[in-house]
C-alpha cells in the first residue's frame, strides 16, 4: 500500500523500462544491419547532428514538462488540502494516472540521454547514428504532448469534488463488500470457550511493536496460528486505531501463550503504518466524506451544496452496509472460541456518518431535509431490527437539532412534516 501512493516508485519502474528500451534498441541495430536510412530515407535518414539536435530538444523540453507537471500537482495537492482535508493527499498521491504521467517524462528524458551517448558522426570515428532508436525518441516526443493535455484535463477533472467523492466512495464500497461478511472462521455463538480462556489471569498481554496506526491484520493467518498452537488471540485495537509501542496490542491464552516465538509470528500478522488506508478500514472512508461536508458547511465556505453531495454518498454507502450481515467478533474453529477481533457494526458508522454532519447543519434546511431523505433510504434497506432502531435514533437526532437551530418557521414546518412521514414508514 505505501508504494501504491507514492510518487516515485512507478516513475522509478518507467525510468528502468526506457533505459532498457533504448539500449536494446540500440544493440538491436548493432547486430543486426537493417540499413533503414538507405531503404526509408526519410524516415530513417538524419545524421548524427541532426538526431542529437531532434534528441536534445526532446530531452530539453521533457525535462521542463516534467517540472511543470510537479507543479500542477503540487498545486492539486494544496489545493484538495485546504478546500477538503488533509486526509485527501493520499488520494491523489496514489492516482496512477499523475504517477504514470510523471514517470513518462522523466523516463522519455532518460531514453534521450542513453540514446545521444552512442551517436557518432564521421568525425569521431566509425559513424554510428541508431536510426530505431533515434525514431522512438521522435515518436516518444509526440506522446508527451499528448501526455501533457491529457494531464491538464485530467488535473482539472480529479479536483472537481463530485469525482473526489466518487473516488472516496468506490474505495470505501470495496472495503465495505470486503469486509462483510468477514470470512475469519466461522461465527463463534455458542462455540467452547477453553478452559484457559475463562480467567482474566490467564491471559498475557503482547506489546505492540511500535508506533503507529492499525493499517490491516491478516485475520486468516490469526485464526491458524491460533488453532495450531491452541490459543485464544484476542486483537485489541480496531482495524484504524492508533497503537503505541509498548501498549497491548494482543492478548493471548493458551498453555503457550508466554512463547516468545508465538508471539512474534502473531505480530506478523499486523500491520501498522502512519497513516490509515480504505482496504480494511471502511469508517476511514465514511470519515474522508465527512470531513468534506463539514469543511463546506464551515462559515468560510457555506457549501451546503456539496454537503448534500457527501450525504447522498454516506447514505449510498450506509445502504450497502445495512444490506450485508456483520460478523461478530468473536471466531471459532471446530466449534472452539480462537479468534476475538472487533470490527466496525452498523451503530458506530451510521454515527460516524451523520452525527457530526447533524451538529454543524445549524441553519441549512436543504442539509436537514438532504439528512431525513438519506436516512429514510437506509431503513428501507434494513430488516433488522437493532439497524432500524438505529436509524429511527438518528432520524430523532436530526430533529431535534433542526429544532434548536434558528430556522425560518416554513422549513421547521416542512421537516417536522417530513420526518413524521419518514417516521411512520418505518415505526
Amino acid at each position: 500500500m505505501g508504494l501504491r501512493s507514492s510518487l516515485w516508485f512507478l516513475p522509478s519502474l518507467m525510468v528502468c523500462g526506457a533505459v532498457l528500451a533504448a539500449v536494446g534498441l540500440i544493440e538491436l541495430e548493432s547486430a543486426a544491419d537493417f540499413e533503414l536510412a538507405r531503404h526509408w530515407p526519410r524516415l530513417f535518414g538524419a545524421g548524427a547532428e541532426g538526431s542529437r539536435g531532434m534528441l536534445s530538444a526532446v530531452a530539453t523540453s521533457m525535462i521542463t514538462v516534467a517540472g511543470v507537471v510537479f507543479s500542477i500537482t503540487i498545486v492539486a495537492l494544496s489545493l484538495a488540502a485546504s478546500q477538503y482535508s488533509p486526509r485527501l493527499l493520499r488520494n491523489f498521491m496514489s492516482d496512477r494516472t499523475t504517477q504514470a504521467v510523471l514517470g513518462a517524462f522523466v523516463a522519455i528524458f532518460a531514453y534521450c540521454l542513453v540514446v545521444l551517448r552512442t551517436i557518432r558522426g564521421p568525425e569521431e570515428g566509425a559513424a554510428f547514428v541508431p536510426a530505431l532508436a533515434v525514431l522512438g525518441g521522435g515518436v516518444l516526443a509526440f506522446v508527451g504532448v499528448f501526455l501533457l493535455v491529457y494531464f491538464v484535463h485530467h488535473v482539472a477533472s480529479s479536483i472537481q469534488v463530485s469525482s473526489i467523492l466518487d473516488h472516496i466512495a468506490e474505495e470505501t464500497r470495496q472495503a465495505i463488500d470486503e469486509l462483510f461478511p468477514e470470512a475469519v472462521g466461522s461465527a463463534a455463538a455458542g462455540a467452547a470457550v477453553p478452559e484457559e480462556a475463562r480467567s482474566a489471569r490467564q491471559w498475557h498481554a503482547v506489546a505492540a511493536p511500535g508506533t503507529g496506526y492499525l493499517v490491516s491484520m491478516n485475520g486468516d493467518a490469526l485464526l491458524k496460528l491460533a488453532e495450531q498452537a491452541s490459543l485464544v488471540v484476542e486483537v485489541v485495537p480496531r482495524v484504524g486505531d492508533f497503537v503505541v509501542t509498548g501498549r497491548p496490542v494482543l492478548r493471548v491464552a493458551g498453555q503457550t501463550a508466554q512463547d516468545p516465538g508465538h508471539a512474534r509470528a502473531l505480530l506478523a500478522c499486523l500491520v501498522l503504518g502512519r497513516q490509515r488506508t480504505v482496504h480494511q478500514d471502511a469508517p476511514f472512508g465514511l470519515q474522508q466524506i465527512v470531513d468534506i461536508a463539514l469543511k463546506a458547511l464551515s462559515p468560510g465556505i457555506h457549501d451546503p451544496s456539496t454537503a448534500t453531495s457527501c450525504i447522498d454518498q454516506l447514505g449510498a454507502l450506509m445502504v450497502a452496509a445495512a444490506s450485508r450481515h456483520m460478523p461478530g467478533a468473536q471466531r471459532s474453529t471446530r466449534g472452539v472460541l480462537r479468534l476475538i477481533a472487533r470490527g466496525p457494526d452498523f451503530a458506530s458508522m451510521l454515527a460516524l456518518s451523520f452525527d457530526a454532519i447533524t451538529d454543524h447543519a445549524a441553519d441549512h434546511v436543504e442539509v436537514y431535509a438532504s439528512l431525513l431523505v438519506t436516512l429514510g433510504r437506509i431503513a428501507e434497506a434494513t430488516n433488522d431490527a437493532q439497524q432500524q432502531r438505529c436509524v429511527l435514533a438518528q432520524l430523532d437526532r436530526v430533529m431535534d437539532s433542526a429544532q434548536r437551530a434558528a430556522l425560518p418557521s416554513w422549513g421547521r414546518k416542512a421537516l417536522e412534516q417530513q420526518w413524521s412521514e419518514v417516521r411512520a414508514a418505518h415505526t
